[in-house]
C-alpha cells in the first residue's frame, strides 16, 4: 500500500501536523508498524508539491510554529481513484489493515469487497498451513510446528472476525 495514500486518507478525517500523523500511526504501531519521522515528513512534502495537500502555519506562543496539512480536492480525487483500484491479492496484513483504517473513504460495497477479498486470501493461507501441519511431525522441528500452529490460530480467528463483520455489513 502506498504510504502517501494512507496519509491522504488520514487527512480526510481532519487536518494534521506531521507530528499528529506520526502520533496517530504510533497508536496503531502494534498492527501496522510505525514509520519514522524520516518517512512522514518527506511524504507530506511530496503531497504538498503535487498539490494534494495544503499547509497552514500556526503560530504558538513560546513554541515553534506548527505546519498543519489539509487535503485538497485534487487530493480527495487522487485518494478516491486509488481506493477504487483493486487490492493486490497478495497484499500483506499491514496493507489490509491500513486500508481498513481508511474504511470511511470506501463505499459500503467497496468495504464489503475488501473484506471478502481478505477472507479469500486468509482461507487460501489457512488451507496451505493445514497441509503443512498434516505432514509427519518428524519432518518439522518444534519451533516450526509452533509457528504453524500460531498461524492457523491467527488465520482461524481472522476468518471468524471477517465472517461476523461481513454478516453485520450485509
Amino acid at each position: 500500500m502506498s504510504f502517501r495514500y494512507f496519509i491522504l486518507g488520514l487527512l480526510t478525517q481532519q487536518p494534521m501536523s506531521g507530528y499528529d500523523v506520526k502520533r496517530f500511526l504510533e497508536s496503531f504501531a502494534w498492527l501496522i508498524g510505525s514509520p519514522s519521522f524520516g518517512s512522514v515528513y518527506p511524504t507530506l512534502h511530496a503531497l504538498l508539491e503535487d498539490d494534494l495537500v495544503t499547509v497552514d502555519v500556526v503560530q504558538n506562543e513560546g513554541k515553534p510554529p506548527r505546519k498543519i496539512y489539509s487535503i485538497t480536492q485534487a487530493g480527495r480525487h487522487a485518494l478516491q481513484e486509488w481506493i477504487g483500484q483493486p487490492v493486490d491479492p497478495d497484499a500483506s496484513l499491514k496493507a489490509f489493515l491500513m486500508r481498513l483504517i481508511l474504511a470511511s473513504n470506501l463505499s459500503r460495497a467497496g468495504l464489503i469487497a475488501h473484506l471478502q477479498q481478505r477472507r479469500a486470501q486468509v482461507a487460501v493461507y489457512l488451507d496451505s498451513l493445514e497441509q503443512v501441519v498434516e505432514a509427519p511431525a518428524e519432518t518439522t522441528g518444534l519451533g516450526q510446528r509452533l509457528a504453524f500452529d500460531y498461524g492457523m490460530a491467527a488465520a482461524t480467528t481472522e476468518i471468524a472476525w471477517l465472517d461476523r463483520t461481513l454478516e453485520r455489513l450485509s
